[in-house]
C-alpha cells in the first residue's frame, strides 16, 4: 500500500524558500561602492547640520539623488540645481557654498 505525506512535501518545498542569495561583487566593484557610500553618508550628515536636524530625528527637509545630480553635465548647472534643493536651509550661505563645493568634490570621484 503506498502512502503519501503531503505535509512533508510542503515543509520541504517552504523550508527551500527560507533559503537567501548572497551576491558576491569583486573587489574593485565593492571598493566602488563603498567609495559611494562614504559620500552618502558624509552627505547625510551635512544636510542634518546644514538643516539643523536633532540626531535622534529621522525627518528629512531635502533629498539629493547623487545619480540625478551625476548626470547633470555642467557644473554650474550641477550647482544651481543643489541651490533649488537647498531652499530653507538654517546655515549660513558661506555654510551652503562649501557643502555644494564639497559635495561636487566628492562626486566627481565616483
Amino acid at each position: 500500500m503506498l502512502h503519501v505525506n503531503f505535509d512533508l512535501e510542503n515543509e520541504e518545498i517552504h523550508e527551500r524558500k527560507k533559503k537567501y542569495l548572497t551576491a558576491k561583487y569583486g573587489q574593485h566593484q565593492m571598493s566602488l561602492i563603498k567609495k559611494r557610500l562614504r559620500v552618502e553618508m558624509w552627505m547625510y550628515d551635512q544636510l542634518q547640520i546644514l538643516f539643523d536636524i536633532p540626531d535622534d530625528s529621522s525627518s528629512y527637509e531635502v533629498e539629493i539623488d547623487l545619480d540625478e545630480l551625476l548626470d547633470i553635465e555642467a557644473e554650474p548647472a550641477r550647482r544651481d540645481w543643489l541651490r533649488k534643493k537647498l531652499v530653507g536651509v538654517k546655515q549660513s550661505e558661506e555654510a551652503v557654498e562649501r557643502f555644494i563645493t564639497e559635495l561636487l568634490q566628492r562626486a566627481t570621484t565616483l
